[in-house]
């Protein structure tokens, strides 16, 4: 890169499984004395720095990711690339199987471009202009070098810019988004290609918190390799499932009081909204009209708010800050907290111990969400707009509610929070606290409904069978 030789270290952390099996991850570190001072620093932030930046890290992660899987002994079948961020591991495919010139006629044919698509399967994760990097030609020039020529370059990534998501769909031969409502949305960003959909699901083991899994051991042995095994979630008694639920709701409010000294209970209707502070994702819908949420919270109402903003998005920044503005005016009104330090500890907590959880981005900029999914695993109904998975995973009333109508237009995202207040004032909270029987039904329903089906082991299955092997 700039003329320099780069070296890459590899660090190696093996993921433990509950059942003993492990997994390797290889962390990529340009931290090595054989490097120049000024790219020692390439892998130190994973957000940070400039462009130019950026492209190093990318180039890191790509070519010298494929180097070194290749350096280990790895034997890869197939290499899947989610989002276009590792997408010059293409041109080191392409480098790797160029043809023998004796072999070929012209020699704008020697780049096995076949070849490297059948190696390929390319996910794409989100509609957000932040998840497809594009770099100038003249910053590629400086920075990378590389034995695909340019005028190979401008036909498989783009004419203007070098463009990482059109690298990876030009050289994969299997292109997915992460749900149905994505793939279509996916289709109309870049046709002419052929994209399928595989909606994602969550680890359940890893997202159901201890309450359910010794309830589930106790009713439903083996769920946690066969999540299927959930759909039979009829054995488990109502009133142990209620049990469940508010040991997991106890274990929470504790939390949250011990955090926050909000003085949180345990009986008052409990609303989670948890995920990156992102504009799209609309955190502060709930806060529209302020007055109609106060009367609507003399009802018993309770709200908990993490999640971190990207350091570099101000408008996610501001989103927080208007929630802690919110929570100031409904003080001695309606309880709101904001949970510092949101990781994957507190996420746990926080998806099993409230009562409902709440999504609401702008339609169709959610790919697929999986918090809820992580909800649906804990008994919690999701209340959320239809996009994404909700829209898979949803059904009204039965596995939880939705917010305003499944429109893309935005005339139709005006009506979403006075949907979203009509629902809480007359529909969830009157079911939440006058018909338990009704509220432990759907409580059923989002575990034999959604967790069943919403899990890392049918999702892997389709990658499998769909993209690694077919």
């Amino acid at each position: 890169m700039e003329g320099r030789e780069v070296y890459i270290g590899a660090w190696l952390y093996a993921v433990e499984s509950a059942t003993g099996g492990k997994v390797p991850i290889i962390f990529l570190d340009a931290d090595l004395p054989e490097n120049a001072e000024e790219d020692r620093g390439i892998t130190h932030y994973l957000y940070g720095g400039d462009e130019a930046y950026r492209l190093k890290q990318e180039i890191v992660l790509g070519i010298g990711g494929t180097r070194m899987l290749n350096k280990l002994g790895f034997e890869v079948k197939k290499y899947h690339m989610n989002e276009g961020h590792s997408s010059f591991l293409t041109l080191e495919l392409l480098r790797k199987y160029k043809k023998d010139i004796e072999d070929v006629w012209d020699e704008k044919s020697v780049w096995d471009i076949e070849k490297v698509r059948n190696l390929c399967v390319f996910t794409t994760h989100t509609p957000v202009a932040a998840g497809h990097d594009k770099f100038s030609y003249d910053l590629i020039r400086r920075i990378l070098h590389s034995e695909v020529p340019f005028e190979v370059l401008h036909k498989l990534a783009g004419e203007e810019h070098l463009n990482m998501t059109l690298l990876a769909l030009n050289l994969s031969r299997y292109i997915n988004g992460v749900a149905k409502k994505h793939g279509e949305v996916s289709k109309n960003m870049f046709p002419g290609y052929k994209i399928h959909a595989i909606t994602n699901g969550v680890h359940s083991f890893t997202w159901t918190c201890e309450p359910f899994k010794r309830l589930y051991d106790k009713y439903l042995p083996g769920w946690a390799n066969e999540p299927e095994i959930f759909v039979r979630v009829g054995r488990i008694p109502d009133n142990e499932l209620w049990e469940a639920h508010m040991k997991a709701k106890k274990e929470l409010i504790d939390y949250v009081n011990a955090q926050t000294q909000a003085e949180m209970d345990y009986d008052t209707f409990t609303i989670g909204f948890a995920r990156r502070a992102a504009a799209y994702k609309r955190a502060d819908l709930l806060f529209t009209d302020m007055e109609r949420l106060m009367q609507i919270g003399k009802k018993g109402l309770q709200i908990i708010y993490a999640g971190k903003a990207h350091p570099k998005d101000e408008p996610g920044k501001q989103l927080i800050q208007r929630i802690f503005e919110a929570k100031e005016k409904l003080k001695g009104r309606i309880k709101v907290t904001y949970i510092k330090n949101y990781n994957m500890d507190v996420a746990l907590k926080l998806v099993s111990g409230v009562d409902v959880w709440l999504n609401t981005p702008l339609r169709p900029l959610e790919a697929s969400g999986t918090s809820g999914m992580k909800a649906s695993h804990n008994g919690v109904p999701n209340f959320s707009v239809l996009d994404g998975w909700w829209i898979e995973g949803h059904i009204e009333g039965f596995t939880g509610w939705a917010i305003g109508p499944a429109s893309d237009d935005p005339a139709d995202h005006e009506k979403d929070a006075d949907d979203l207040y009509y629902k809480l004032e007359q529909v969830i909270m009157p079911t939440f606290y006058k018909d338990r029987d009704n509220w432990v039904r759907v409580m059923q329903n989002a575990i034999g409904k959604d967790a069943y089906y919403f899990n890392s082991h049918r999702m892997m299955r389709r990658y499998v069978t769909e993209a690694y092997i077919k």
